[in-house]
């Protein structure tokens, strides 16, 4: 795996992943993402190894975007990158879709920006065009979907429900180039403040198991407490899983967050497994313990979200 060197870091954003298996993609794009795979290598080859060096990659391709000529509100085509996994001898695909990913952060800047700024970054024509070019491209593809969620600023606690704490993935950051972090764990990929690799922190588990996982809280919280914010949660990560192959393997990366938190918490981050006793104990009808352990986890990430307004 090549460690790169650079001082870019990956914004404070987590991702939500599905690695679809080669076989799901129909021709001619299987035959494309088979010689993707073969000319670039797989960006993880176990499970345990996470795909850090990749998410830089993608991170600096976007910067030189910008910097080599006049911001566009979007890619003038779709990327042909993936991130690719190697599990267990079967290769899984997990394509960038930088193009779909970029009009979904239009519409959530419009949505949540205030005018003045966001007339400022892009002005409206500009958005005008970037619509009406995704109404194009809807209508052509009705059932497209992408494969990566993004958050910034916090791990949304509804994307923790499709893992458990047995899928955590924790690779400590490493010392200099060419040495493994602490355990011989893989190296990373990008620099950490003091030029060595920075941690890395993930969750992965099979399609299935995460589509089960997700049923089961769906089902408690809906008798719990009908109209509450995770049952809604459950329902969206609930529809967008069944979107994908069912042999496929989810991943949450807590991606440039790493930076944000530090190794310490990162080590001590236990949210997945967290969430999981809060439900355990909904099931069995402890609503008082269920209720601790949820609002512990929440009251958690949101002092993580409102280190977005510190200086």
């Amino acid at each position: 795996m090549t460690v790169v060197r650079t001082s870019v870091l990956p914004p404070y954003a987590a991702h939500l992943r599905v690695y679809e298996p080669l076989a799901a993609y129909p021709e001619p794009e299987r035959a494309r993402w088979q010689a993707y795979a073969a000319e670039h290598g797989p960006d993880a080859v176990a499970a345990g190894q996470p795909v850090a060096a990749a998410v830089l990659e993608e991170q600096r391709e976007a910067l030189a975007e910008l910097a080599a000529r006049t911001p566009r509100a979007l890619p003038e085509r779709e990327s042909e990158r993936a991130y690719v996994r190697l599990v267990d001898g079967v290769l899984y695909v997990c394509p960038w879709a930088t193009r779909l990913r970029s009009w979904q952060a239009l519409e959530e800047l419009r949505a949540g920006a205030p005018v003045a700024l966001l007339d400022t970054a892009l002005p409206p024509a500009t958005r005008a065009a970037a619509e009406a070019d995704l109404e194009r491209w809807r209508a052509d593809h009705p059932d497209a979907r992408p494969w990566i969620l993004t958050s910034r600023w916090e791990v949304p606690v509804r994307w923790f429900l499709p893992f458990g704490d047995e899928d955590r993935c924790f690779v400590p950051g490493g010392g200099p180039e060419g040495l493994p972090g602490a355990g011989g764990e893989f190296p990373v990929g990008e620099e950490g403040e003091q030029g060595g690799r920075a941690p890395a922190l993930f969750y992965l588990t099979p399609m299935a198991q995460a589509r089960r996982r997700v049923a089961r809280a769906y089902r408690a919280l809906r008798e719990a407490v009908p109209e509450g914010e995770l049952v809604r949660g459950a329902e969206q990560v609930g529809r967008w899983l069944e979107e994908f192959h069912p042999r496929s393997l989810v991943e949450l990366d807590y991606g440039g967050l790493v930076h944000l938190l530090g190794e310490e918490r990162l080590l001590a981050d236990r949210s997945a497994g967290e969430l999981e006793e809060g439900l355990r104990a909904l099931r069995a009808g402890d609503a008082e313990e269920a209720l601790r352990a949820y609002g512990e986890l929440t009251v958690r990430w949101r002092r993580v979200l409102a280190l977005r307004h510190a200086n």
